[in-house]
C-alpha cells in the first residue's frame, strides 16, 4: 500500500493560530510535504481523498488509554491468558483508530510487543506510546491484591497493569527493567486511587527518595516520569521530585499551579471516565466499593480543570475508560467545553500533547514534515463541540493512508 495521498478541497484547522485555512494537502512517504494554497499535484499523481465540505484537524491524541483494559475489573487482567488479552487490545485499538485517535499513550498495561505489531502493520491502531508496567508500592494503586491475598504477581508474562517495587534499590531496578524493554516513558502510582482495592484516594505514595530515584532514571535514558495523583498533596510532592506529567490531578488546589509552572509540568485529565463509571461502572466490572470512590474525585474534577486551565498549565486530552465504556473517548470534548474553549482541548489533543510525548512538530499538527496524520470531520467543531464528541470521523488519514472511514 502507498503512503502518499493528496487530500483536496481541504479546509483543515491550522492548530497554533486557532484557524482554518483551504488549500490541497500533500502527502508524501506518510509525512506532510506541502500546504498548496492553489489546485496541488496533478490528478492521478497519488491516491486522492475529497475534504469538501468537511473540516480537517491533524490526527488527534489520547495521552491516558489502557489499551489491554477490556474489563473494569483491573484485578483479573493478571490471572487471563496474555493472547486473549492482546486479542481484545487489538479490537481496542482498531475502534479507538476509527474514532480519529491516530496515536494514543498508553499509561500501564501496553507493552512493546503491541508497539511492535501495530507499528509493523499487524495490529490495526493508533501509533501507540507505552510505559509498559505502572511501578507501585505495596498496597499501593497499582497493586491488584486484595486484603486476604500475600502473593505479588509481579510475572512480567501476567497482563497485570502494574508491578510492586519497594524501596530504592527496588523502584531502580524495575525503571531500568521497563526502560530495557523500551518504554517511552515510567508511570508511578504516587497517590490512591479509584479501581484499587486497598488505598484511599487521599493517600500518598512512594517516598520522595523512591520518585527522585525513578525520575533520575528516566531522565538518564532521555525520558521522563508521569505519576498517577489526584489530591494537591500528592501532586505537588510529584511534581518537587522532577516528575513530568500528572495523570488525572482532579483533587489539586492552588498550591499546584505554581509548580506545574515552574516544572514545565503537564496535567492529563480524563473527567469522561469519572461519568462513565458513575453510569455504567458497575455493568462493566467495577466493583461496589470502588464504584463508591467515584463521586468524590468527579465532584472535585471540574474545578480543577478550572484552576489548571485559568493558570495557564499544560493540559493534554485523556480519556481514561475501561472495557465497554471505550466507546465514549471522545466525549471527553464535551464534558471540557464548558470551562474550555474548544480549540484548546483540540490543541490538547493535538500540539500540546505532542510536546508531551517528545515529539513537537512531528505529531498533532498539520505542517511539513509532520507526520501524515488527520481526520475529516462532516461540521465544525469551534461551532458545535458534538461535531468531534458524537459519531466518528468522515475520514481517518494515518501515515498517509485512509484508515477509516470513506
Amino acid at each position: 500500500m502507498t503512503n502518499d495521498l493528496i487530500v483536496r478541497n481541504a479546509t483543515w484547522l491550522d492548530v497554533h493560530a486557532g484557524e482554518y485555512r483551504e488549500g490541497t494537502l500533500e502527502i508524501r512517504e506518510g509525512r506532510f510535504v506541502d500546504l498548496e494554497a492553489g489546485t496541488g499535484p496533478a490528478p492521478g499523481d497519488a491516491p486522492e481523498l475529497d475534504a469538501r465540505g468537511g473540516f480537517v484537524l491533524p490526527g488527534l491524541i489520547d495521552c491516558h488509554v489502557h489499551v489491554t483494559a477490556h474489563t473494569a475489573a483491573l484485578d483479573r487482567l493478571g490471572s487471563e491468558s496474555p493472547n486473549y488479552v492482546a486479542l481484545q487490545s487489538a479490537r481496542l485499538m482498531g475502534d479507538m483508530l476509527d474514532r480519529g485517535f491516530t496515536t494514543v499513550r498508553d499509561v500501564a498495561g501496553a507493552d512493546f510487543g503491541l508497539h511492535d505489531a501495530q507499528r509493523e502493520g499487524l495490529l490495526r491502531g493508533p501509533r501507540l506510546f507505552f510505559g509498559g508496567k505502572a511501578l507501585s508500592q505495596t498496597g499501593g494503586h497499582g497493586d491488584a491484591r486484595g486484603r486476604g491475598e500475600s502473593h505479588v504477581r509481579n510475572d512480567p508474562t501476567c497482563a497485570n497493569i502494574g508491578r510492586v517495587a519497594d524501596g530504592v534499590a527496588a523502584v531502580r531496578e524495575a525503571a531500568r527493567d521497563e526502560l530495557r524493554k523500551g518504554a517511552h516513558h515510567i508511570k508511578i502510582m504516587a497517590g490512591g486511587g479509584v479501581a484499587s482495592p486497598t488505598d484511599r484516594v487521599d493517600s500518598t505514595q512512594y517516598s520522595l527518595e523512591e520518585i527522585r530515584a525513578v525520575v533520575e532514571e528516566a531522565e538518564a535514558a532521555s525520558r521522563y516520569v508521569s505519576a498517577h495523583a489526584y489530591t494537591a498533596r500528592s501532586i505537588n510532592r510529584a511534581l518537587a521530585s522532577g516528575v513530568r506529567g500528572i495523570e488525572h490531578g482532579n483533587l489539586l488546589d492552588d498550591t499546584s499551579i505554581p509548580l506545574f509552572l515552574e516544572h514545565d509540568a503537564y496535567l492529563t485529565m480524563n473527567l469522561v471516565t469519572y461519568v462513565y463509571l458513575q453510569k455504567e461502572g458497575r455493568e462493566f466490572g467495577l466493583s461496589q466499593e470502588n464504584w463508591e470512590k467515584v463521586d468524590a474525585v468527579l465532584t472535585g474534577g471540574m474545578a480543577a480543570l478550572e484552576k489548571a486551565y485559568r493558570g495557564g498549565v499544560n493540559l493534554c486530552y485523556g480519556s481514561d475508560l475501561l472495557g465497554g465504556m471505550q466507546r465514549h473517548q471522545l466525549r471527553e470534548f464535551e464534558v471540557r467545553a464548558d470551562i474550555v474553549p474548544v480549540i484548546d482541548t483540540i490543541r490538547s489533543a493535538t500540539s500540546t500533547a505532542a510536546r508531551l510525548l517528545q515529539r513537537e512538530g512531528e505529531l498533532g499538527v498539520i505542517a511539513p514534515g509532520a507526520m501524515g496524520d488527520l481526520v475529516v470531520l462532516d461540521g465544525d467543531p469551534l461551532e458545535r463541540v458534538s461535531a468531534i464528541s458524537e459519531g466518528r470521523p468522515r475520514s481517518v488519514v494515518q501515515g498517509g493512508r485512509v484508515v477509516a472511514g470513506r
